[in-house]
């Protein structure tokens, strides 16, 4: 996948949204690398590495997910303006409503409706996915579960905008170490949200090649091609 600079623009921003946001939040994995290299249908990515297996997940981190779900858009909004959103966030938002959804009506983590699971759905297991919902909640609590959710992403979008928008310096650093390397590690990652400026990856040169002087510089140079009949 070939991106325009303007793409990869809004890439890097997007990007450094998500790392900033899940740098700052509690009990979130530690990122990794970021990069703007496309990856299949993805312009870029933002690995966050696990320190280690979890069998189960606490409120606050699943709060926390979401928050960092949400930092790439965010990043957009706060840059580019509401009308310059993309749809780079589709599969965040996706992501992001399913956590809140599941919190709310399958792992009792409202307050509001307690530990209570408000969903059950059956299917065939080849389809990989439900066939049938059986409705066991009515009206009244349905519109209830939706207010739940729309209150957990909402609060957790606002977080992630505070959190954005106190670290706009750290969000342009960022972007601008994307743009230039493509990808960074978590050692450039960390020069960047210590304020500092972030080292260049081991694996990259920017020393300019140097120009040739005096006498040296008169030598006709070796033929770049082969003589005609040689491979």
């Amino acid at each position: 996948m070939v991106m325009t600079e303007e793409e990869k623009r809004n890439t890097a921003y997007h990007e450094s949204g998500h790392a900033i946001v899940g740098l700052s939040v509690p009990e979130h994995d530690p990122v990794y690398k970021v990069t703007i290299i496309p990856r299949g249908r993805a312009l870029g990515v933002t690995m966050f590495l696990p320190e280690g297996d979890r069998y189960s997940t606490s409120k606050r981190r699943l709060e926390s997910r979401i928050a960092t779900l949400f930092g790439g858009r965010v990043a957009e909004e706060l840059v580019f303006g509401q009308d310059a959103v993309t749809t780079g966030a589709s599969n965040d938002i996706e992501r992001a409503t399913e956590l809140a959804r599941s919190m709310v009506t399958r792992w009792g983590l409202s307050d509001r409706l307690g530990p209570q699971t408000y969903s059950e759905e059956s299917g065939e297991v080849f389809l990989g996915r439900s066939v049938t919902q059986h409705k066991q909640v009515s009206d009244v609590t349905a519109h209830v579960i939706d207010e739940e959710v729309r209150r957990v992403i909402d609060s957790n979008y606002q977080r992630a905008y505070k959190i954005i928008q106190t670290n706009m310096d750290k969000l342009e650093a960022m972007t601008q170490a994307l743009i230039k390397y493509e990808t960074i590690d978590e050692e450039q990652i960390k020069d960047i949200m210590d304020g500092k400026v972030p080292r260049p990856p081991r694996d990259w040169d920017d020393t300019p090649t140097p120009t040739p002087r005096g006498p040296s510089a008169e030598k006709p140079s070796a033929p770049l091609v082969s003589p005609a009949g040689q491979h």
